[in-house]
């Protein structure tokens, strides 16, 4: 009789254990890395949760949601991926350039997901977009740089000249730039840089280039995102308007921006991390450009600059801030 209760007791025991077991299996760890916070950023990181809980995946039911920004500072980013990959989650989210480096740098076997990254090839994240290899791919967030010129042509039809503050030390950045200085050259306008190694820096630096600069161009740089407001002061003290390449920067003052939703990157990048989950081979999931450009139009900013916002443009606008 107390042999036939131990051996119930045993095999209660390990009933629980496996039932214990399996829960754990199916929690799935998805761990980000974030360069910094910023409202285009942010708002990406909470796409990705929301579209994760849209494919079933609860935060404390069974999913552990692992987070850590990186303050806008590389070196922190680098010591963020060791400890992020010492905790050998499922996989890995670098949102921004910088931390998306730092991951795929810290590791070649847990799946590295990147998003909200200009030029992955420049990166040196993949060697080739339709195809990557290793353990990294992800969603690229290209702007329409040349779109964005032409937006600035159509709101100020007398400018000459482009101005620019970026952090050189940002690859991402630099390929925009690149991009810009075509687009301009191609339409006649010559191009006003100003670098900002760090945040601190992205005032002064666009105080010089608004004194030269027709129009001032604001890209997904984010040292600039972290930023905006600085950039904002200097060109409004110029009397000059800002055109820029996130939707977000139209609430701080810009005048107007042509970019993505990036709730809606997030989402998208969603798609990747449960591919993965469901064990989905990098190699079948190829690098893309996220769908899908926002045009938002800042009413007020216009009248401070005496603007008249075109009715062309109006038209077209996702949305306007009165």
């Amino acid at each position: 009789m107390k042999g036939n209760k131990l051996l119930s007791a045993v095999c209660i025991a390990a009933s629980l254990m496996a039932t214990s077991s399996l829960a754990v299996a199916e929690t799935a760890h998805v761990a980000v890395s974030q360069i910094v916070e910023h409202p285009a950023l942010d708002a990406a990181r909470q796409g990705l949760l929301d579209g994760l809980k849209k494919k079933g995946y609860i935060e404390g039911d069974n999913l552990e949601f692992t987070y850590q920004t990186a303050q806008g500072n590389p070196a922190i980013a680098v010591q963020i991926a060791k400890q992020l990959v010492g905790e050998q989650p499922d996989v890995l989210v670098g949102i921004a350039t910088p931390t998306a480096q730092a991951l795929a740098a810290s590791t070649r076997s847990i799946p590295v997901v990147f998003t909200a990254v200009t030029d992955p090839v420049g990166a040196k994240l993949v060697k080739n977009l339709d195809k990557p290899a290793r353990n990294v791919t992800g969603l690229s967030d290209l702007s329409p740089v040349a779109q964005h010129v032409d937006l600035m042509h159509e709101l100020v039809p007398n400018m000459k000249s482009i101005g620019v503050v970026f952090n050189p030390g940002e690859s991402n950045a630099v390929a925009l730039v690149e991009l810009l200085k075509a687009a301009a050259k191609e339409k006649g306008f010559t191009v006003v840089e100003g670098t900002a190694l760090k945040s601190a820096d992205v005032q002064s630096a666009a105080q010089i280039v608004a004194s030269k600069a027709d129009v001032i161009y604001a890209p997904t740089d984010n040292t600039v995102a972290s930023a905006i407001d600085g950039l904002v002061n200097a060109a409004n003290q110029a009397n000059k308007p800002i055109i820029g390449a996130s939707t977000t920067y139209v609430e701080n003052g810009v005048l107007a921006a042509l970019g993505f939703d990036y709730y809606q990157v997030g989402m998208q990048t969603a798609d990747y991390v449960d591919a993965l989950l469901k064990g989905q081979k990098i190699s079948s999931l190829p690098v893309k450009v996220a769908k899908g450009s926002d045009l938002a139009l800042n009413k007020v900013a216009a009248q401070k600059l005496g603007i008249t916002l075109p009715e062309s443009v109006l038209k077209r606008a996702t949305s306007i801030k009165q």
